[in-house]
This record gives structure tokens, C-alpha cells and sequence, in this order.
């Protein structure tokens, strides 16, 4: 297996130092390629200051970000390409820890890892949550595109993701069209049809929160018509084995502006706030994933993970095996799913967990249904409901990842 660092520069002489430094300081071998967005300052003349260990491209042209990551990957020789933006960079490790994942799973097209988010100094600011279990896990490709749809597996920017040449060449390229604005997330969605997916909860890059961004030269409006036209593609893609249990596209399409208008008030973008919340506010649904989102967030105690999953795993066995006669009376799985949520709140909130157990009641409060069941049964762990959908296996666990 060989690693090729792909990195994407354009006038950024500054943040491209440090990104080629932190990729020739990787502690496993790997190529390293610079492509050059036909920059006017002193880039070229500095990498080609570096020599041999570094592969330098500079484009005819000024092409834009996805032409250049298109450029980078023809230009490389390795089975996987890391991508780097010339303002981020990588922790020493990243590429060995990266290799010690994919080799136990082969199937992998696609891996991500945790990040920090830093300012100009350095500084860390924030870092992406842990999100499954144990130091690295994988998966399987029939599951990835609805966990990306209910944003239960998101990927991450591209400091955060290394894919397979091969399926990155097979799915198309990025796409010159979004351009730095959701470019990353519709190439990892193409990506995902070819194989499995990989995560490591360990922080392994930086990606550098800054006015420069490339993002930040979007208005929030057009943001929020890529985001949608992302989700519908996503949408489409979702296996049938999860058909059942996905929301409909207007319902994902109210989502997506509930959540600009949030983006768009904390801005104090007040008019495009309230563009975006309507009608979108009207759905239920929408608010219902947005509040699912949100708590998507927040990790649960260990103890109550635990204890739902392995429920919501033997009631949706025992939901398989009913016997077609009395199929038809019993209440849709998810509705079981929302009670057996409601449980788990009861039992956070006599623990004394009290935002637990709002985080729990929260998505399956609507539910009628899941009411019923509840009394009904009165009478006779912290994932949402959805996620015993997406079966994730553990490659490495805590206490063997990183020895050795």
C-alpha cells in the first residue's frame, strides 16, 4: 500500500510551508505532490527550492479547487491519495495510523479521522467528536449513504479524508461545478458506492478555521442550495435495504434550511434567517431531524449506549422473525424504536441524567404511537433511533491502537 499526499495551493505561500512540512515529516514513506493553481506569488520558486522529495505540478491556468484535486490525483502514484488544503495540516502519524486501518479492512474505499479545528496561530478552537466504537471501526457500503444522509457518519472536510485512486477515478473527480463548496462531501458520496468506509477516533489533522477559507467566499443563500441539492443526491443513493426508514426528500429538503436559518442567525443574517425557517418551520419532520442532529452532537454515557442499542438490536431480531399473521398488528419498527427511547429517557432521569434523558425524549416525544406502547406497558444508551440501522464493526480497539 503507498500514500500519496496530494496538496492544493493557490497564493497561499504562508499556511503551504507548514502543509508540505507536516506531510515530508509523516513517519511512514509516502509521495508528496503540490499543485500549483498557477499562483502570482513566490510559490513556485520555493517548491521547486525543495527538489526531489516533493512532486510539483503547477496548472496551465488557474482551474479552481476540484480541477487542482483532479490534477493532483492523475499526477500521484499511489493507491491512496490524502488531499490537503494549503492552509491545513497533518499530525506526524496520520498516514501510519491511517495504513494500520485500511490493512484490516480492504473492502475500505474511503477513511476519515478526527480533526482539530485551529486559528492562524495554531490554537485549537474546537475538535470533532468520537463517533463510534472503539479507536477505529469500519462501515459496510450499504449502510454509508444513509448514515450520510441522517448526518450520522459525515466524513468531514478533506484534511480529515483519505479515499482509494482507484475508486476516486472510477466515481468521476470532483466536481468543477461546486467548486469549494460541497465539492469534498459530493466527491465522498460518489466515492462511497465503491466500497466500505473507515473511521479513526483519533485527531490526526488541523484544519485551519479563518476568513480566508474558501468556503467563506459563498452567500449563505447559495450554500444552502448546494447543501440541498447534496442531500438529494445522497438521498437517491441510499440502499433499499434502508428505503423503509428514510425520510422523504421535502422533509430533508425543510431540514436543510432549518438548519441555515440557524446558520444564517447566528450570523445575524436576520432576513435570510427567516427566508430559510419558512415554510420550512411548519414540518414536523424537519424540526425532528434537526432536534436529532443536534443531539447527533452530544455523546451519551457508555452505560446507556450500551443497554439502547442492545435493545433497539434483539426488538428489531424479534421484529424480523414475527410471524406474517400478526405482522400486520403490531406498530411499525419505528415506533417500537421512539418507545424503547422513551424507556431509556425514564431510566436516565431516575439516574439523575437529566439532559440525557431530554436528549433521549426529545425525537420520540412526537410519536403517538410510541405513547401508547409506553402506557400500554405501564399497564400490563444514546444513539438516536435510527443508527441500529448502521452496522459498525470494530477494526482496532482502545487498548491495541497506536502500540507498536
Amino acid at each position: 500500500m503507498k500514500f500519496s499526499i496530494v496538496i492544493t495551493t493557490y497564493n497561499r505561500l504562508s499556511f503551504l510551508k507548514r502543509a508540505i512540512e507536516s506531510a515530508l515529516a509523516q513517519t511512514v514513506p509516502c509521495e508528496v505532490v503540490v499543485v500549483d493553481d498557477c499562483s502570482s506569488d513566490d510559490t513556485q520558486d520555493y517548491v521547486r527550492s525543495l527538489g526531489s522529495p516533493i512532486t510539483y505540478h503547477r496548472n496551465p491556468t488557474n482551474m479552481g479547487h476540484a480541477a487542482s484535486v483532479n490534477a493532483g490525483v492523475q499526477v500521484a502514484q499511489g493507491d491512496w491519495i490524502k488531499p490537503v488544503d494549503d492552509d491545513d495540516y497533518l499530525d506526524p502519524n496520520c498516514i501510519k495510523e491511517m495504513m494500520r486501518a485500511i490493512a484490516l479492512r480492504r473492502e475500505a474505499v474511503i477513511c476519515s479521522c478526527q480533526a482539530a479545528q485551529v486559528d492562524v496561530n495554531q490554537v485549537e478552537i474546537s475538535r470533532t467528536r468520537k463517533m463510534g466504537p472503539g479507536q477505529a471501526f469500519y462501515i459496510p457500503q450499504e449502510d454509508i449513504h444513509y448514515g450520510m444522509l441522517l448526518e450520522q457518519i459525515p466524513f468531514g472536510t478533506p484534511i480529515q479524508v483519505a479515499f482509494r485512486r482507484d475508486a476516486f477515478i472510477q466515481s468521476g473527480g470532483w466536481d468543477s461545478s461546486l467548486d469549494a463548496n460541497f465539492d469534498d462531501i459530493d466527491s465522498w458520496l460518489r466515492i462511497a458506492q465503491f466500497g466500505d468506509a473507515i473511521f479513526i477516533n483519533k485527531c490526526l489533522a488541523y484544519r485551519t478555521v479563518w476568513p480566508g477559507g474558501y468556503n467563506q467566499k459563498f452567500s449563505l443563500e447559495k450554500r444552502l442550495e448546494t447543501n440541498i441539492l447534496i442531500k438529494e443526491k445522497i438521498h437517491a443513493l441510499v440502499s433499499e435495504n434502508h428505503r423503509a426508514l428514510i425520510p422523504e426528500i421535502e422533509a430533508i429538503r425543510a431540514y436543510v434550511k432549518l438548519h441555515w436559518s440557524l446558520v444564517a442567525l447566528k450570523q445575524k443574517a436576520y432576513l435570510s434567517s427567516i427566508k430559510f425557517a419558512f415554510p420550512a418551520g411548519l414540518s414536523p419532520q424537519a424540526w425532528q431531524l434537526l432536534i436529532e442532529a443536534i443531539i447527533f452532537r452530544y455523546k451519551q454515557p457508555p452505560w446507556l449506549q450500551k443497554s439502547l442499542d442492545s435493545n433497539l438490536l434483539v426488538m428489531a431480531k424479534m421484529y424480523a422473525i414475527t410471524n406474517e399473521k400478526h405482522r400486520a398488528a403490531l406498530p411499525n419498527l419505528q415506533h417500537f424504536q421512539s418507545y424503547m427511547k422513551l424507556r431509556s429517557s425514564w431510566v436516565a432521569c431516575k439516574q439523575g441524567k437529566l439532559l440525557t434523558a431530554v436528549q433521549l425524549a426529545l425525537p420520540a416525544l412526537s410519536s403517538p404511537a410510541a405513547w401508547k406502547l409506553v402506557i400500554k406497558s405501564a399497564l400490563s444508551d444514546p444513539e438516536n433511533n435510527k443508527q441500529i440501522a448502521i452496522r459498525k464493526f470494530v477494526l482496532i480497539d482502545f487498548e491495541v491502537f497506536g502500540n507498536g
